[in-house]
């Protein structure tokens, strides 16, 4: 493992080389164009998605009302929820260009370069660790290992990804196009909440909706 450190923020970034180069390509030239996706804004401004923005502004509120001491973020990408979680909070993501906009949005600007299938962290160091839109990226098989390392560091698992709908597959392969017209292929996997709850072991449910689904392993405090 080789960690640099980061000049801009002058806090160490532990950079692993376990992304793909194409995948590091795509979210390094997607990551200014990113919040796009949540705003409805760019590419996605003619995108219809019935009751898309009032979801956002619910899964934000979702997670304000979530109580913790300490919370790690991992694929924060450009901090878009992460800013809206309570506690020590550190956003961990492969990509450096997602990180630049993170740190300015991530309570006290503690961001990391890092692989989220080995967290460079010891065992139970976080009150919770979340993750959102991350976890449906990954396949059964790195699903488990994430899930294994997830549970080694935190007390609690929280992950925020996409809904499964009656209109699209449970899972597929998108071509993405961003604003620069480059194309890429990216897997991705839709949930239920029954399936999210179970392959977390029987969690808690903290957000359900068309576009969004929430759940977290182990019962977390919400602010009165």
């Amino acid at each position: 493992m080789k960690a640099t450190l980061d000049g801009t923020s002058g806090r160490m970034c532990r950079k692993i080389e376990g992304m793909h180069d194409a995948e590091r390509t795509y979210y390094d030239r997607r990551a200014p164009e990113y919040d796009d996706w949540y705003l409805g804004t760019g590419l996605f401004a003619a995108r219809v998605r019935p009751g898309w923005h009032e979801e956002v502004e619910a899964l934000r509120t979702c997670l304000r009302a979530l109580s913790m001491q300490s919370v790690l973020d991992v694929a924060c990408g450009t901090g878009f929820l992460t800013q809206h979680v309570s506690g020590r909070v550190i956003g961990l993501d492969q990509s450096r260009a997602m990180l630049r906009i993170a740190r300015g949005r991530v309570p006290g600007g503690c961001v990391l370069q890092g692989d989220g299938l080995r967290l460079p962290f010891r065992a139970h160091a976080f009150e919770c660790l979340m993750s959102c839109h991350f976890y449906g990226h990954l396949d059964r098989t790195m699903r488990e290992r994430f899930l294994a390392e997830a549970r080694r560091v935190a007390q609690q698992v929280l992950i925020v990804d996409a809904a499964w709908r009656e209109d699209i597959a449970p899972e597929e392969v998108q071509e993405r196009v961003l604003q620069d017209g480059s194309r890429h292929r990216v897997y991705k996997r839709f949930f239920t909440p029954e399936q999210l709850t179970a392959e977390l072991g029987g969690a808690r449910v903290v957000y359900a909706g068309r576009w969004f689904v929430g759940a977290i392993s182990r019962a977390c405090k919400t602010q009165p």
